[in-house]
């Protein structure tokens, strides 16, 4: 039996039987896991409200060898409530967390992942008039840190460089710009939505309007679906726009 103590964000609780939970929490040290809570409905020292969304906990699991782990102890370590009570923040964040909770593997640490999920839920905290964009931004990140990042600079197939200010087409299946000559593509970005999904990608929310911050969570909705297996991004909670 390994005792592990991290920092982490929970992404889903379920209820079993009479007065189990069973947890999955993003956690700093080890990634995403599954625990159970026993007796987590009654019981404050394990429970006691500390697995809500949104805020960050300190919990302390005992890995056992199986499939779930077991959660002894957690509390609240840093709480956001001014995202508790925003539905733009709100909707934004759990989609974020929905996100990590499908694309994450299993006990494997997502360093650039749990940042992403950090800042995400840190700035919605602040302030959630541009919920969207910074949504897109975490969307873009949390691909990139999991190996499926998108190109916004060049043909992904011939590596050929698409110049600045031009519109491109788009295949996040395939992970970025399609030139041309290598085949078709389903969404088209305009220069605009292009230059915005660059600003996106390298962290900068500034200059970034709403609809074109919606033209990149449609890209980061079809690939979260794409690399998590679903049959459509309807199933991640964002229906994207049909292609253009």
């Amino acid at each position: 039996m390994t005792r592990v103590a991290s920092a982490a964000l929970v992404a889903r609780v379920v209820e079993v039987g009479e007065s189990d939970l069973i947890a999955t929490l993003i956690t700093e040290s080890c990634g995403k896991v599954s625990a159970s809570v026993r007796g987590g409905r009654r019981s404050s020292r394990r429970a006691g409200g500390s697995l809500e969304p949104f805020h960050t906990i300190e919990i302390d699991l005992e890995d056992r060898g199986g499939e779930l782990m077991v959660l002894r102890e957690s509390r609240i370590v840093r709480v956001r409530a001014r995202l508790a009570a925003s539905l733009g923040g709100l909707e934004s964040a759990g989609l974020a967390l929905r996100w990590a909770r499908h694309l994450f593997p299993p006990r494997v640490p997502e360093p650039d992942g749990w940042g992403a999920l950090l800042d995400l839920l840190d700035a919605l905290d602040v302030d959630d008039a541009h919920s969207r964009q910074e949504l897109a931004r975490a969307g873009l990140r949390i691909l990139a840190a999991v190996g499926y990042g998108l190109d916004f600079e060049r043909c992904v197939s011939c590596g050929r460089s698409c110049p600045d200010g031009k519109a491109a087409a788009v295949d996040p299946t395939r992970g970025g710009l399609v030139c041309s000559s290598c085949g078709s593509a389903r969404t088209f970005l305009t220069a605009g939505s292009r230059r915005a999904a660059r600003a996106l990608a390298e962290g900068r929310t500034g200059d970034v309007t709403l609809g074109d911050a919606d033209s990149v969570l449609a890209l980061v909705a079809d690939a979260m679906a794409f690399h998590a297996g679903f049959e459509g991004p309807q199933v991640l909670g964002y229906a994207p726009r049909p292609p253009r």
